[in-house]
């Protein structure tokens, strides 16, 4: 009798800061770099959004000396989810290819975005000028579509400014759950809610603590600005039966030493989480 070996699929860390880029020696365990996370499924590559930290994927995978093919999904268009494209270092190299996977908008899709961003004087090369080739599809919220035979996408709608999306990837009988740039609800998110439930990692937005959201530490309120709580993390991941929890988008004044209360905190009450840092592999 043959032995079944479960099919790889791994999810691999690059940037888990929000809003800007923070170097410094006060983030250097969980890194400063913008949002960006990588996704192995078998033999395909999976990159969700181009934040600074797609500079360091870049980097490794020009280092295989062989052509790629990446399958990209952005989430939403503001500049730290994209602000890193103009420095990966694969899309300049031809016979690399790339299918762009995102959300169209009233005024905007994705390929006047990152177009509008290499323009003069922004930056010296434009996009026209890449020499891989890269294929946009335009996704409707709400749908599930097949990326491979073996990987399908549903997406869902998030609660933030200019609207941003959920993905749902599925591939081997398993379930990986994206969430960031959202804003918890009163209530838990009907549609959030559906699109974890069950998910072997809920990837979920933690800019804030409570405290901050609700401005008791001094400082402004954050309703309204489209980000969640780790404590709002925690009730949607058990209503939602999640058996891993990550959280990410990291506020760019959190520390280390304050990422460290954080990660215990939340393991208290949910003991299969982790605050994400820069590097994080976790296997599904």
């Amino acid at each position: 009798m043959s032995i079944s070996v479960p099919a790889e699929f791994r999810v691999r860390f690059w940037g888990v800061r929000g809003s800007i880029p923070t170097p410094g020696p006060f983030t250097t365990r969980y890194g400063g770099n913008t949002t960006c996370v990588s996704v192995n499924c078998g033999d395909k590559l999976i990159v969700i959004d181009s934040g600074s930290g797609i500079r360091v994927l870049g980097d490794q995978l020009v280092q295989k000396r062989c052509p790629v093919e990446v399958y990209m999904l952005f989430t939403h268009f503001h500049w730290d989810h994209i602000q890193g494209f103009p420095f990966f270092t694969p899309a300049f190299i031809k016979d690399n290819v790339f299918n762009i996977y995102s959300e169209r908008k009233i005024n905007a899709n994705i390929h006047t975005v990152l177009e509008g961003q290499m323009m003069y004087p922004n930056f010296p090369v434009t996009l026209d000028e890449l020499e891989s080739t890269i294929i946009y599809h335009e996704i409707a919220v709400g749908n599930t579509f097949p990326l491979t035979e073996d990987i399908h996408i549903t997406t869902a709608p998030l609660n933030h400014p200019g609207g941003a999306v959920s993905f749902r990837i599925e591939y081997k009988g398993r379930r990986l759950v994206t969430a960031w740039d959202t804003e918890h609800y009163t209530e838990i998110n009907h549609d959030l809610l559906k699109q974890a439930e069950g998910a072997d990692l809920l990837i979920y937005d933690s800019t804030y603590t409570d405290d901050e959201y609700h401005g008791r530490t001094g400082n402004s309120a954050k309703i309204g600005w489209g980000h969640s709580t780790w404590q709002e993390a925690i009730k949607l991941a058990k209503a939602a039966g999640v058996k891993k929890l990550i959280l990410t988008h990291h506020d760019p004044t959190h520390t280390d030493d304050f990422m460290d209360k954080i990660n215990d905190a939340v393991r208290e009450h949910f003991p299969d989480s982790q605050v994400a840092f820069e590097g994080l592999l976790l296997d599904l």
